[in-house]
């Protein structure tokens, strides 16, 4: 478990994954995704999140608040797609149910997601990617000084575009975050 000022974040469990597939489900956040997920492939995606974090000790968290346990959606860090053109490397995503967008919760478990990574890990970055357009993520890179990186951009498996930016563990500053090991 990861512990921030308002947030934690744990590995995802069964009692998350209704709220994840409903999240999945809200074409406004996954309108960057290529649209809506369908049921299917919203559970798949779910499974190969908590494979990857039982296999890696590490990936996608469940983010909770702290003040009321509300599932407000996932953050973390995890291998990059193999298929994807940045591979081989790590990269750090966050996702976010609407109702709880536009409140720095993003920022907060994307921070504490890296400064758990760099200490934890001897990896010497972390990427960030997105299309061009998804201003919302474009803004939480800023928000965590990510640099962008444009020469490594590359183009998704459909044809978009997508941006790249870096975390370095020599330049990311580390604190306000807490782990816990409970």
């Amino acid at each position: 478990m990861i512990e921030s000022e308002r947030l934690t974040l744990n590995s995802l469990t069964e009692a998350e994954r209704g709220q994840f597939v409903a999240m999945c489900a809200d074409p406004e956040v996954m309108h960057d995704y290529g649209g809506a997920w369908d049921r299917t492939y919203a559970n798949e995606r779910f499974n190969r999140y908590v494979a990857a974090h039982q296999r890696d000790g590490f990936g996608k968290w469940a983010i909770r608040r702290k003040a009321d346990a509300a599932f407000l959606g996932w953050c973390g860090v995890s291998p990059i797609w193999p298929s994807l053109p940045p591979a081989p490397g790590l990269e750090i995503g966050w996702r976010l149910v609407r109702w709880a967008w536009g409140a720095g919760y993003a920022t907060e478990a994307a921070r504490a997601s890296l400064a758990d990574i760099f200490a934890r890990t001897s990896a010497a970055e972390v990427i960030s990617f997105t299309s061009p357009t998804n201003v919302r993520s474009l803004a939480v890179m800023a928000r965590l000084n990510l640099a962008r990186d444009e020469s490594r951009d590359f183009q998704f498996e459909d044809g978009n575009p997508g941006v790249v930016f870096v975390a370095s563990q020599t330049a990311y500053p580390r604190g306000g975050w807490e782990r816990s090991t409970g």
